[in-house]
Parts: structure tokens; sequence; C-alpha cells
């Protein structure tokens, strides 16, 4: 009987443990495009069932203070760090999507959709118009 609740509780936890890690929610380190290194850290979560994305950290301490010049709106002259990123978006299957991203470098918006690649592994597509014209980064999960 000690053994079944055992096993039991096992499979439990373990499968409470491999489902969190089945999720976009968490810590995502994004990679600079042109030099291939690590360039921040983008917290993902959900509020009010859309998922949201803001700058946690930034990795290069040279721009740890940049504020977005280039953005419009209320974004505009606001610091990066803290920042929400990505905006909206919904669960669809496999896909979260129907959801904005900002690109604070060049402070514009773009539609978005972001997949699960693998537990540790994100995909994040932002476009103008259809995904067939835009560009996909490839975001890890921070340890």
């Amino acid at each position: 009987m000690k053994n079944k609740i055992l096993i039991i509780a096992v499979l439990f936890f373990t499968t409470i443990f491999y489902a969190q890690n089945q999720t976009v929610i968490g810590k995502w380190k994004t990679i600079d495009d042109e030099t291939g290194k690590a360039k921040s850290i983008v917290e993902i979560y959900e509020k009010s069932g859309k998922i949201y994305g803001k700058v946690a950290e930034i990795l290069d301490l040279e721009h740890k203070n940049n504020v977005c010049a280039n953005c419009t709106g209320s974004d505009k002259n606001k610091p990066i760090l803290g920042m929400v990123i990505i905006k909206g978006l919904t669960k669809e299957g496999d896909e979260y999507t129907n959801g904005k991203i900002l690109d604070p470098k060049n402070g514009k918006t773009y539609k978005c959709f972001i997949t699960l690649e693998s537990k540790d592994k994100l995909k994040v597509r932002g476009f103008v118009g259809i995904s067939l014209f835009g560009r996909t980064q490839y975001w890890y999960r921070a340890k």
C-alpha cells in the first residue's frame, strides 16, 4: 500500500514538473541577430488570459539605461528595462498569436506569434501584414 501511494505521488509531481516546463511562461534569453550574443532577458507572463512579455534584464551593461528613443506614444523615451514588448497574445493550439511585439531598437511594433519549439527554445516571429514578411528569432529559457 505504501509503495502504491509513493508511486502515485512521484507520478503526480513528475507530471506537474513536466507541465510547468512545457509553457512559454518564464524568463527567456534573447539573442542579437547581428552579433549572436545574448542581449536581454524577457519575462513572459499571463494576465487576464493573454500573454505578455517585459524586458526583465539587459545583459549588455553599456545599454542597461537605454530609453526607447524611436518609440511612439506612451513608450517614447521610456526606459527599455521594464518595458512591456509583447502584448496580447492568445493561445491557439500550440501557438500564441494575435498579439504585437515592439522592437525597442527601432521603435516599431509588429504583429507577432510565438511557439514553443522545445521546453527551452521559443520561436518568436514578428511580421508586417502576413507572416511571410517578417523575421524569426529563437529565444532560450534563462536558467
